[in-house]
């Protein structure tokens, strides 16, 4: 297990945190060639190579009571992130994978969070941990409903929709159920070839059971929500929708033609 040997060293009331506890809980994949700790705000530690050491006046209630070795709690982990992240989108995907990969809850995280005195973008994370409760599970998910469907006067659609192919199970990102239009957010910058193939034959499933799939990307929602939100739209009334978008700004085209 990452840190142990280290662990002793730093003293009986030394928790395993940030990273390490991450790696530990799942909740990261990726692993760190440091090993992080947390002890007692007061706690004088020696520098040992290797160890990264973060200081909590909270450290009682941020550990968790029974896990070997000991760890922060999979909220405080969760939180901890977020807070040393280097932006809020960075911060709001650590919220979105502990929920998403069912390590924890909003509710749970939010009385975490409302229990820190201090905490870097409060009010942009609680407003978070509230869309993640409604369906948002990426950061890209996020823009697309806070950039794209919102402020477009778009209808609101179902998130993560579990639909049945064959024995197999899949979510829809977004679907427009009662016009039959799914849209799927690609957050990875890249694909592999066999994962195109892939979006491909379950775009190509979905349609022959009625569902057109919009498909998009970070540098369209990012850079070009106004014109997803346009296609989208003209979708969805092709598809029976009765409403009309609406523009979000002077210069948005949207509902203009």
């Amino acid at each position: 297990m990452p840190g142990c040997g280290l662990l002793l060293r730093v003293g009986p009331d030394a928790v395993l945190s940030y990273q390490t506890a991450a790696e530990l809980d799942r909740l990261s994949a990726q692993e760190s060639t440091l090993i992080h700790v947390t002890v007692p705000r007061e706690t004088h530690v020696r520098v040992v190579p290797g160890l990264v050491i973060h200081r909590s006046s909270r450290i009682q209630l941020a550990r968790h009571p029974c896990v070997t070795p000991p760890r922060t709690r999979i909220e405080e982990t969760t939180l901890d992130l977020a807070q040393s992240a280097a932006d809020l989108d960075d911060a709001f995907s650590w919220l979105a994978r502990a929920c998403g990969g069912r390590l924890t809850t909003p509710a749970r995280l939010s009385a975490a969070l409302d229990a820190r005195s201090r905490m870097r973008w409060r009010a942009e994370l609680a407003a978070a941990l509230g869309e993640i409760s409604g369906g948002s599970h990426s950061t890209l998910e996020r823009h697309y409903i806070r950039d794209v469907e919102r402020p477009h006067g778009l209808p609101r659609a179902r998130r993560q929709v579990r639909t049945a192919r064959g024995t197999r199970t899949e979510y829809k990102d977004a679907l427009y159920e009662e016009f039959g239009v799914g849209v799927e957010l690609d957050g990875k910058l890249a694909h592999p070839p066999e994962a195109h193939w892939h979006d491909r034959h379950r775009d190509n499933a979905a349609a022959v059971s009625g569902i057109i799939t919009l498909r998009y990307g970070w540098p369209d929602v990012i850079r070009r929500p106004c014109r997803v939100a346009a296609q989208v739209a003209a979708v969805l009334r092709q598809r029976g929708w009765h409403g009309r978008p609406r523009p979000c700004g002077p210069a948005c085209p949207v509902g203009k033609s």
